[in-house]
């Protein structure tokens, strides 16, 4: 009898012993795969959530709130105290924070702290009892303001020339930076070589208060910017219902901006603007006439509505190709819930009354009545 009897056994054990190790180390594989996955994830999720919790809770909210620290309370206390009343954005972070730190000999008391303040601002006026600084600089920006005219008001209030701010804003890698660290308002369509200037109507118009007498271009930028995404956050899924870009939105509010002031004929002009789109008409607005022009004017002539620009809407039977300025955020308001109507046309009288029209007779008999 030949001896390949007694090998088919041995090595049928043999295979499947082989095919049993390889199913156990993918299964390891596997298992130690998704560990890995898993203990990435949670790291980077802490990494992010930690770092979230060691910033202010709003950097550009400078009002002052009471807090008050009683007396004999412990680090855990005041965290508590702290996290109640808005000022931290996690006390647990904050106790670690703290004894990393090594700080100790907080003070009771009444304080005057705001949600721009950070744990080292926090931490520095309870060890001294000091209330809260008052801010150095306080720059007022009002609405309707292009961004060379805040260049202007800056360079009045800091030593920081008006050209070195243009320079700044319109430095494509700095402009790249502010896209990758603010990706829910600023997009790549502010790149496009014919927009004038990337960050127009994203400088959005408020009160700011500095806490260093001179500050840098990016650190006016930075909070100028935070305070435009903190408006624009609760708006941005209004504007996708409408089908409008953030751009588009900031665009549309940047119009609605310089062609009325109040809150309803806002609303009315919006309308006016989306019936005119939907109608593929153009939307005929004066301000960008004015802005493609470069130069304020305090009457725009029929030679003027001829110039060749993708800012002019007598030119583009489109939205502008950007925003013109920046805006209140009743203009935001407007432009994500307009007043419906089927009017197409508009026109302001010398008092500033705003009259509708839903035809071009309509339109002409109102512009000699008012106008003519």
């Amino acid at each position: 009898m030949s001896s390949s009897n007694h090998d088919d056994p041995m090595k049928d054990n043999q295979t499947k012993r082989s095919a049993e190790a390889k199913t156990v180390r993918k299964i390891v594989a596997i298992v130690l795969a998704v560990v890995i996955t898993v203990i990435a994830v949670v790291g980077i999720t802490g990494y992010v959530y930690i770092s979230s919790a060691l910033e202010p809770v709003d950097p550009d909210d400078t009002t002052k709130e009471k807090v008050e620290i009683p007396i004999g309370s412990s680090v855990s206390q005041i965290a508590s105290i702290l996290e109640e009343q808005n000022v931290i954005k996690d006390s647990r972070v904050f106790r670690f924070y703290v004894k990393f730190k090594n700080e100790s000999g907080f003070q009771a008391g009444e304080y005057s702290f705001t949600q721009a303040m950070t744990l080292e601002d926090l931490i520095e006026a309870l060890k001294t009892g000091k209330v809260v600084k008052d801010p150095l600089l306080t720059v007022t920006i009002p609405e309707g303001k292009t961004v060379e005219q805040i260049a202007d008001i800056y360079s009045k209030k800091t030593s920081i020339k008006k050209e070195e701010f243009m320079k700044q804003v319109n430095d494509p890698e700095y402009i790249e930076s502010l896209i990758d660290k603010h990706p829910s308002i600023l997009t790549e369509a502010i790149l496009d070589p014919e927009i004038r200037t990337p960050l127009e109507g994203y400088l959005f118009a408020a009160t700011y208060d500095f806490y260093e007498e001179d500050p840098s271009v990016k650190a006016i930028v930075e909070k100028m910017i935070n305070k435009t995404e903190k408006v624009l956050e609760p708006y941005i899924a209004n504007m996708k219902e409408r089908e409008l870009t953030v751009h588009e939105g900031v665009t549309m509010a940047s119009l609605v901006e310089n062609e009325a002031k109040t809150k309803e004929d806002r609303q009315k002009i919006a309308e006016v603007f989306y019936n005119r789109l939907e109608e593929g008409m153009p939307l005929q607005t004066d301000p960008t006439v004015l802005y493609a022009l470069g130069e304020h004017k305090d009457r725009v002539l029929y030679e003027d509505l001829e110039v060749e620009s993708p800012y002019n809407t007598y030119h583009v039977k489109d939205l502008p190709i950007g925003p013109i300025s920046n805006f209140a955020e009743n203009a935001v308001e407007a432009t994500v819930n307009p007043l419906d109507s089927n009017n197409l046309y508009f026109l302001a009288s010398s008092d500033g009354t705003i009259y509708y029209s839903e035809t071009l007779e309509e339109h002409n008999k109102k512009k000699n009545k008012y106008i003519n």
